[in-house]
């Protein structure tokens, strides 16, 4: 392959990991811009729905087959199910705490990243359970390019909930009282906006997009794990806080830049695909240090 193949082969790898991202960075980025928290469980909502939309795949693989039909039917149902999740999770361990102090619902999130994480770990007895996908092998050659279909509707799919979500919160009712929120949760009260169902609607949003990419994860790489959320949690808020941790677009930027650092910096002399981790956080030091805010983040100052 040609210096040039191997750029595109690299985009589009990198439009791929980008996209999983991207998807579970919306989610913390939302809940950071609303309520100030760190969710470190998001990453096992990914994980959760990633079990979730193989339980479904496999109750339905019998009358839709295990190809596309059946993925996002499977992908449908997990977002509502983990969207729930994430609202009920929202209800009993955040709620109470939003007037407490910052460190104490951190570890709060913490706790329950370790109760999801360690529930599926004694029902999977830590064994990775094989999605059942059955996608083919097809796909385009541009060139010595090759790209598959499924990749083609990953990304499609991918790009269609980010869309979606800007567009959710840029032209709706709820969504411009998610910016206010953001903004200023008192003043909000005083005119009479349900805050805490607005916070219940970002959770359960932000937990929906992790688990359609959960899903759509164990649909590509063709199994899932208990724990295969931790790593793609920190990847994912690292994305975000390279976006600028806050903002929606930036969560997306970030994403796709990971992604695409990820994919071209393993074709660098020196630095295979086990150094790719050291390589995404080195860059996320990089952009902190000369853009402490983000990409696409704002300062912001405290009110007295």
């Amino acid at each position: 392959m040609t210096a040039f193949d191997v750029v595109m082969q690299q985009i589009v790898n990198g439009l791929v990991l980008g996209s999983f991202y991207a998807l579970v960075a919306l989610g913390y980025t939302m809940i950071f811009g609303v309520i100030k928290l760190l969710n470190f469980a998001h990453g096992d909502l990914y994980m959760v729905g990633g079990f979730v939309g193989f339980l479904v795949l496999s109750a339905i693989s019998g009358i839709t087959g295990g190809g596309w039909t059946g993925v996002a039917i499977s992908m449908f149902l997990s977002m509502i199910a983990v969207g729930c999740l994430g609202v009920v999770i929202e209800r009993v361990a955040y709620h109470p705490m939003l007037r407490a102090p910052r460190l104490s619902i951190l570890i709060t999130a913490l706790a329950v990243s370790l109760v999801l994480q360690n529930t599926v770990l004694s029902i999977t007895h830590g064994q990775y359970t094989a999605f059942g996908a059955d996608f083919g092998f097809g796909g385009v050659n541009l060139g010595n390019v090759f790209i598959t279909y499924n990749q083609m509707i990953l990304v499609g799919i991918a790009a269609f909930l980010m869309i979606g979500l800007e567009v959710f919160v840029s032209r709706t009712q709820y969504g411009r009282a998610m910016r206010a929120v953001a903004i200023d949760k008192d003043m909000c009260q005083l005119m009479g906006i349900n805050v805490s169902g607005v916070i219940a609607v970002t959770f359960l949003i932000g937990s929906a997009l992790a688990a359609a990419a959960g899903t759509l994860a164990g649909a590509y790489y063709g199994s899932v794990w208990y724990f295969m959320g931790f790593l793609i949690g920190l990847k994912a808020f690292t994305a975000a806080v390279i976006g600028g941790i806050g903002s929606i677009p930036g969560a997306m930027l970030g994403g796709l830049i990971l992604g695409f650092l990820e994919a071209f910096g393993t074709q660098l002399p020196g630095i295979g695909s086990e150094w790719k981790d050291v390589f995404s956080f080195a860059v996320l030091i990089l952009v902190l240090v000369f853009k402490p805010t983000g990409l696409l983040g704002k300062s912001e100052q405290e009110r007295m």
